[in-house]
């Protein structure tokens, strides 16, 4: 839980205040101009109405120029950002032909599959000559080809499942299966800071859900023993299955699920687990294996195990994972296998690459070194923004590191000044996150090198303390005698 310091909240509340003030004064002269302008409806109601396009209006456009950021080259540790101007106050945005060399702070190129590689590039290379680059088919007619098979059989055996059914958007993984595996009359039990793929799949369902306390196992026994003691709504009979979704790794708070204590839990009450491994599988664990190699979690007591390929793979599109009868249940009856194109023969192609680099059986230990580097490059960044004075969420060995902002003038702020200085970074605000906890969320990558890293500290150093993000207290740097003389760490 985000404890925010009073001062803080404080200005933050006021500043949105002002804002929330203005922009409705503003609407309301605004009135008077729409009303001269009704006719043009031709007897259309207006399709954005007041309150609903507001904070698009009055606070997203005068910062859009911090989001959607084109690149021109492949989301290395290093990368090609084009530069846009506007000449409306921000309504409108124009691209350039000036192009600035940045320091990649926020992709998801956890392991630097991103970019060229020795072992998958000439792979996927070949791969798009043999097969094209679209099956242009759904995977139930003329869309599966033996490269899918093969990669379903790779992924299956990498999470440690019997079988798997692979999707060509991670997005789409979990909003079009959740309403599959649980339906009315089921229930679903989420985190409360769960993605929000699983909030529109679960939404979709129509299974009655219930929210537990952020990562909290307690609230989580205790919501599971008052739903099983209710039953369903109005009938109170049992419910027909439960499901109890998680996530490995929190994509906006860079924690670590509490998984065993929740295992433990799901297995005492007979619930089913759904694990959402998107930022963890291939970023965490010995060999890449997620948050169940990491933790000690036998995945024989995950029911279903989810993720993406977008973030460590390098490649685009998501699994599902379990008993070879659910896999062949979800393969009958899931929209992402019936009715959307399945995944590129090269995007598999790069995945099956990825994963044998990652396993060594290129030949090389790149794999391992790889994995070494992603917990090394983490675990340095996240002390060192804390020791400088930063507020940093999240846990150890996690890749996800949000620094948090709070203020809404903070967030173009931060975000501008990183770029002025050659260091991309990604901000986050409402309605992503709640409207108090604007952030600005760090990706390490194993590609990134420790001088890398170096620039990136001193920079984000010096522009927290510009806007005044150092909540803390920054530790004294250690001295010590080297041959006669002070040295600074």
């Amino acid at each position: 839980m985000i404890t925010i310091p009073y001062l803080t909240a404080l200005t933050t509340y006021f500043s949105y205040g002002l804002l929330f003030a203005f922009g409705q004064l503003r609407d309301f002269f605004r009135k008077f101009i729409d009303w001269w302008k009704a006719s043009n409806l031709q007897g259309y109601a207006p399709i954005c109405l007041g309150l609903e396009d507001f904070y698009i209006r009055r606070l997203y456009l005068r910062i859009q120029d911090c989001f959607g950021r084109p690149i021109a080259s492949p989301p290395d540790a290093w990368f090609d950002v084009v530069e846009r101007v506007s000449n409306d106050n921000n309504k409108t945005l124009q691209r350039t032909t000036k192009i600035s060399r940045c320091l990649n702070l926020g992709s998801y190129n956890y392991l630097g599959f991103a970019a060229a590689d020795e072992y998958c590039t000439p792979r996927v290379t070949e791969t798009l000559q043999r097969y094209s680059a679209s099956t242009c088919s759904t995977r139930m007619e003329g869309g599966t080809t033996a490269l899918h098979v093969e990669l379903e059989q790779v992924v299956a055996d990498f999470v440690g499942k019997p079988a798997a059914m692979v999707t060509g958007m991670g997005y789409v993984t979990n909003s079009a299966i959740l309403p599959v595996l649980v339906k009315h009359g089921g229930l679903i039990i989420s985190d409360s800071l769960n993605h929000n793929s699983i909030v529109n799949g679960a939404r979709g369902s129509g299974a009655t859900i219930r929210v537990f306390q952020h990562n909290t196992p307690s609230h989580l026994e205790r919501v599971l023993r008052e739903q099983i003691a209710e039953g369903q709504p109005r009938t109170h009979r049992p419910w027909k299955k439960i499901i109890v979704v998680v996530e490995g790794i929190y994509s906006m708070e860079g924690e670590l699920c509490k998984l065993p204590e929740i295992v433990s839990i799901c297995k005492k009450y007979k619930a089913y687990v759904y694990l959402d491994e998107a930022h963890s599988i291939g970023a965490v664990g010995k060999t890449g294996r997620g948050v169940c190699e990491l933790l000690g979690v036998d995945t024989a007591d995950v029911d279903i195990m989810m993720g993406t390929f977008t973030k460590s793979f390098g490649s685009c599109g998501g699994y599902i994972a379990g008993s070879k009868e659910l896999i062949q249940y979800l393969k009958y009856t899931c929209p992402a296998h019936l009715y959307a194109t399945s995944i590129s023969p090269p995007a598999a192609q790069q995945i099956i690459s990825a994963i044998k680099v990652i396993l060594g059986e290129d030949g090389s230990s790149r794999g391992a070194q790889k994995l070494a580097q992603i917990r090394e490059n983490s675990n340095y960044f996240r002390s060192e923004l804390q020791k400088m004075g930063f507020e940093v969420l999240g846990d150890n060995d996690s890749p996800v590191m949000p620094i948090m902002l709070y203020n809404p003038a903070k967030i173009p702020a931060f975000s501008r000044e990183c770029l002025k200085q050659n260091v991309a970074v990604v901000t986050v605000a409402f309605p992503a996150t709640p409207l108090l906890l604007a952030r600005a969320r760090i990706c390490i990558s194993a590609a990134h090198s420790r001088e890398d890293m170096v620039k990136a500290l001193e920079v984000i150093s010096r522009v927290g303390d510009l806007v005044g993000i150092k909540y803390f207290p920054a530790e004294p740097k250690k001295h010590e005698l080297v041959e006669g003389r002070e040295k600074v760490e």
